[in-house]
């Protein structure tokens, strides 16, 4: 639809409260009701790799004062997995909140509401009575799926409300304006009923941005004025097509959605929440980028743990906000380790070894080069003091690359030493337990040596020395 041209110079001027500008919107956002579907075929050719075209249209950093974490561990993070049990949950939800500190940077948790076991744990979790992390629903839009939420007395519920033609036209059979029709009214109903609805804007790199989702969030903000209630907008990088490039092409372009939904859809920043997907090993940059362009809240699972490749891991996070804002702000990081630790124990689920700050040997050296940076100074290859974040000292992995210096951090780390008492290289129960490694190693050993092995190999250097090893506190 062409606007009068006249229109634009009759339009008011009005102060931008960031850069203290004077400013004028330059255009009307009105729905582009098309009669095809636009899927973008240009940039997300099926039979071809996508493509990332750039315009060179750059939109300022604009991170808010403050930003926070979300978690749907319970949501997303169930639809790839064995669903948890109730008190499963719960201990998840318990150590979700002491990592969030006492400002709650752990701000909500999402739970589907269709079982009697989901029902059961959203009600323990709010028995709980913790202001954070709020427990939160999920449901489709739907009357009937609204009738749950009504039922638990949610105070806030997100919904699914599809905005790429791909699902508007191709999986809903419907027409961008029978969608956004569809999606109003249930988010009504919840605004009648007093419940802050969510709006999950799903498959958002690959909806016309301004031809449907611009105008629906113009529409979702007249009802938030009208109800006086928040309605907040998830934008769901369902596929994991979002790039952070500078000058990338919407609706591709992370920073381009958000100053599309903050400058043009009129949502302010605390009410923007990004959802994004690992398919093309960009979870975390996106999430990030999306902070630093204006959305407040980033939504996470534990361990990246979600549909397909997952979703942006809730950890991750945690040290992107503490490097982003220069301090923890309380948050307990060593909860992290004792969830990785109660996953693998009681859950049985078990996190890849290389996956930073979780897997068993993400500060892990083999190397013989590495493990003497460790013994002059652990800074030199640990990534920061992961002893007192994370429980999870540096640690050597002996091996046939280990040398003399990986085998004398692993006795140090293992039994304790410091100081005055730590083994050096040069120590002969060192080289000791160096010549057993490469006798093992020369028989045609493959595999790397195991904590009892060397134990034992050490007490049987300690007898022939005739030295001992003090034993670890």
């Amino acid at each position: 639809m062409k606007e009068d041209n006249n229109a634009f110079f009759s339009r008011p001027v009005t102060l931008n409260e960031h850069n203290n500008l004077l400013q004028i919107e330059e255009h009307m956002y009105i729905l582009d009701d098309v009669e095809k579907p636009n899927v973008f075929r240009n940039m997300f050719p099926y039979e071809e790799i996508p493509k990332i075209p750039f315009n060179d249209r750059i939109v300022p950093h604009n991170m808010p004062k403050e930003i926070w974490i979300t978690d749907t561990t319970f949501r997303d993070g169930q639809q790839s997995r064995a669903p948890y049990t109730a008190d499963q949950i719960l201990h998840i939800y318990d150590e979700l909140h002491r990592l969030g500190g006492p400002k709650g940077l752990i701000r909500q948790s999402e739970f589907f509401l269709y079982s009697k076991k989901d029902r059961e744990a959203v009600d323990r979790c709010l028995n709980r009575g913790y202001d954070y992390p709020e427990v939160t629903s999920w449901i489709r839009a739907s009357e009937e799926d609204f009738k749950l939420v009504k039922e638990i007395g949610m105070k806030e519920t997100g919904i699914l409300v599809s905005c790429s033609d791909y699902h508007i036209f191709l999986k809903l059979k419907m027409t961008r304006r029978q969608a956004m029709e569809h999606y109003l009214s249930v988010i009504r109903s919840c605004l009648e009923e007093g419940i802050s609805p969510r709006c999950h804007l799903e498959d958002i790199t690959r909806a016309d941005i301004y031809g449907f989702v611009v105008p629906f969030c113009l529409e979702l903000m007249k009802l938030k004025d009208a109800y006086g209630i928040p309605v907040k907008v998830r934008a769901c990088d369902t596929m994991g097509y979002g790039v952070n490039f500078p000058g990338a092409v919407i609706p591709r372009s992370v920073q381009g959605i958000i100053y599309a939904l903050n400058t043009n859809g009129g949502v302010p920043s605390e009410l923007i929440e990004w959802h994004g997907h690992n398919d093309f090993y960009k979870a975390v940059t996106n999430s990030t980028t999306a902070w630093l362009y204006g959305c407040a809240s980033v939504n996470t699972s534990l361990f990246g743990i979600g549909e397909r490749t997952g979703n942006t891991p809730l950890e991750a996070m945690v040290f992107e906000y503490a490097q982003l804002k220069g301090t923890l702000d309380g948050m307990d990081t060593t909860a992290i380790t004792d969830l990785a630790e109660y996953y693998e124990k009681e859950i049985g689920y078990t996190i890849p070894p290389n996956t930073p700050f979780v897997g068993k040997n993400f500060n892990v050296t083999r190397a013989g080069i590495h493990a003497d940076g460790l013994l002059k100074n652990e800074e030199i290859y640990n990534i920061f003091d992961t002893e007192k974040f994370l429980n999870r000292p540096p640690v050597s992995a002996v091996s046939n690359t280990s040398g003399l210096a990986g085998i004398a951090h692993w006795i140090n780390r293992h039994y304790g030493l410091q100081g005055e008492d730590a083994m050096e290289k040069t120590s002969p129960l060192v080289a000791e337990v160096k010549a057993w490694v490469d006798e093992e190693y020369a028989g045609g050993r493959v595999t790397i040596l195991t904590d009892e092995e060397l134990v034992d190999r050490v007490e049987a250097a300690e007898k022939k020395l005739g030295i001992r090893v003090r034993p670890k506190q």
